[in-house]
């Protein structure tokens, strides 16, 4: 017996993304004619989009959830053949600033969802889907991805949570962080989740050699963005990482089993992981999507020896190195908003003036220019409060939340050693 997962970011962005509704059809087809007993959707912001997906695979996945969060929604969706006995949703507390219109994180409060499902063999399974905040990209200091950072040990807090709950834990989604990165070591080593592609590609290694075409990339690293088999990447500029290695692994499948197990306890061992999807779009010269697909089937092994589960531990590199991050995103965050309080200051001056010398401009023709300068200053001021004050205030508390919560648990794992050590 056997899991089937299957996890895709489909671009689905309304009035943005480029052939939303061909391509969302596409995707449906090609779920309904396939075998998976599990499927994670991120980005699938439209709700008739979901419901296209849901009526297509019913017959085969009878169960579904859409997940609400923030303004806008999570654009996650989870499908799945078993039964669904709980549902949650954990919009991440940091997800990018308000005044990032463009990028629209914040608007969407991304999140991590789950359902638990009742598997006639594992009994309870928690899935979890996640999309994590994606600004920051790979380079350069590890405090410009911050947000990441928090998204990641959210994440991995609420995947250990679940195995300690004695549940088999999966999960799968659009992680934005390369294999090599501190959120995914902070996933991985928190949360001790086995990473699908690197059990059934353990040659792949931390540190990828180059590779000779696209292709060869995709085959042996598991490439699902910025690939140059993908129309939509093909043509956009890419980051240097992504150029040196033909793309980039940003998607994954990740699984464990619960944290204590009896003897006789069936356990979970992957068996395949390949990138899917990677084709256009029948009869069409597009993609599915922006990103490729991960599927990976996770075999159902009830005749093995249960190991005596190791808890894993974050190593004091990778909390050190993340409290670091963290404690720079906080100096910057109150930098940015003092100036954009001072800015504010500036604009409650302006409008003073502008209320105390109205009176004195005889010629009336002048009169609307200052309603316009005067509603765009006004404007301008209070976009600053609320960005200075409120979310300048609302993330640096996540962000200290965060940093006591490592250093709690740094003196924690101390105590516990010293503790062993006397025994």
């Amino acid at each position: 017996m056997s899991l089937k997962v299957f996890s895709l970011n489909c671009w689905g962005l309304k009035y943005v993304a480029k052939q939303r509704k061909e391509r969302i059809s596409a995707i449906a087809s090609f779920l309904a004619d396939a075998d998976y007993d599990i499927i994670a959707l991120q980005e699938i912001w439209v709700y008739s989009d979901y419901e296209l997906v849901r009526d297509s695979v019913v017959k085969t996945l009878p169960f579904s959830k859409f997940f609400y969060s923030g303004a806008l929604g999570s654009g996650l969706a989870i499908f799945t053949r078993f039964p669904v006995i709980a549902t949650s949703v954990h919009p991440y507390s940091l997800n990018g600033a308000p005044i990032d219109v463009l990028a629209g994180d914040w608007f969407v409060g991304k999140a991590a969802a789950s359902v638990v499902i009742l598997h006639p063999v594992l009994g309870q399974v928690q899935v979890f889907n996640t999309h994590l905040f994606a600004k920051g990209g790979e380079d350069g200091p590890e405090y410009k991805r911050a947000h990441r950072l928090v998204n990641a040990w959210e994440f991995a807090k609420l995947a250990r949570q679940a195995a300690e709950l004695g549940r088999y834990v999966i999960a799968a989604g659009d992680f934005n962080s390369i294999p090599t990165s501190l959120p995914m070591e902070l996933i991985r080593d928190h949360a001790a989740l086995s990473d699908a592609w690197i059990v059934t590609h353990p040659t792949t290694g931390t540190h990828l050699p180059p590779v000779a075409s696209p292709a060869e990339a995709l085959s042996r690293f598991g490439v699902t963005a910025d690939s140059p088999l993908n129309s939509y990447s093909a043509s956009k500029p890419l980051s240097p990482y992504a150029r040196q290695h033909w793309g980039k692994r940003l998607d994954y499948v990740l699984y464990r089993q619960p944290a204590s197990l009896q003897s006789t306890a069936p356990v979970l061992r992957c068996s395949s992981c390949t990138v899917a999807l990677t084709d256009r779009v029948p009869g069409c010269d597009f993609s599915y999507s922006d990103h490729f697909g991960v599927e990976a089937t996770l075999e159902i092994k009830s005749d093995v020896e249960v190991a005596i589960p190791v808890v894993s531990e974050l190593s004091e590199r990778a909390s050190g190195a993340t409290v670091q991050a963290l404690a720079a995103c906080c100096r910057f965050a109150r930098q940015r908003a003092k100036r954009e309080l001072a800015i504010f200051g500036v604009c409650v001056l302006i409008l003073v003036c502008i209320a105390v010398g109205s009176s004195r401009f005889p010629k009336s023709w002048i009169n609307p220019i200052f309603v316009v300068f005067t509603v765009t200053v006004a404007w301008l001021g209070t976009t600053m409060l609320y960005e200075g004050f409120l979310y300048g205030h609302w993330e640096c508390n996540a962000l200290m939340n965060v940093i006591e919560e490592l250093d709690v648990y740094c003196k924690g794992l101390e105590i516990q050693r010293q503790a062993a050590s006397h025994t």
